[in-house]
């Protein structure tokens, strides 16, 4: 199977902090990026990641949806989903999917750790390394099933319809 060609951006959507990772064109890899700061009063965080987004040139948008351990949506999940139904808003032509993406922190700051980043030095990437791990499951996701990952989002937060390959 082959994964669609365009950069993509993943984006793990914090409290107070927004990583961002970033593909190469062939949609292959992820890499880190940027960690923006939240801003829901003047959303700055949105048009900070608009314009990144703009200048990456990228096809699509993948917003981490942290889903309970059951399945269900919790807070954190109601948060991201409001925060990819504002950026869908603002991205026009370029698409926004939210992919599941339980546990992924935990398992940035495992993979921190485990790489020598001491606990205090992990606040700073631990969302950007967050991001890479829900990009990277996002495009291997589309690697192994030809289809894109995930469900994409509407700027009216309704669920589009896709249609099968």
């Amino acid at each position: 199977m082959t994964v669609r060609p365009g950069v993509r951006v993943g984006v793990d959507v914090g409290s107070a902090r927004v990583g961002v990772a970033a593909s190469d064109p062939s949609g292959t890899f992820a890499h880190p990026v940027r960690t923006l700061a939240r801003d829901e009063q003047h959303q700055s965080d949105l048009a900070e990641l608009q314009t990144l987004v703009d200048e990456l040139g990228a096809v699509e948008v993948v917003v981490g949806l942290p889903l309970l351990l059951s399945g269900l949506e919790g807070e954190a999940a109601q948060i991201a989903r409001a925060y990819a139904v504002a950026l869908a808003a603002r991205m026009g032509t370029v698409t926004v999917r939210l992919v599941d993406e339980r546990l992924t922190t935990v398992d940035a700051h495992r993979r921190l750790r485990d790489s020598g980043v001491p606990g205090r030095g992990q606040r700073k990437v631990v969302d950007q390394a967050a991001a890479v791990l829900i990009l990277q499951t996002a495009l291997d996701t589309e690697a192994s099933s030809g289809r894109p990952p995930g469900e994409p989002v509407t700027a009216g937060g309704r669920r589009k319809k896709e249609r099968r390959r």
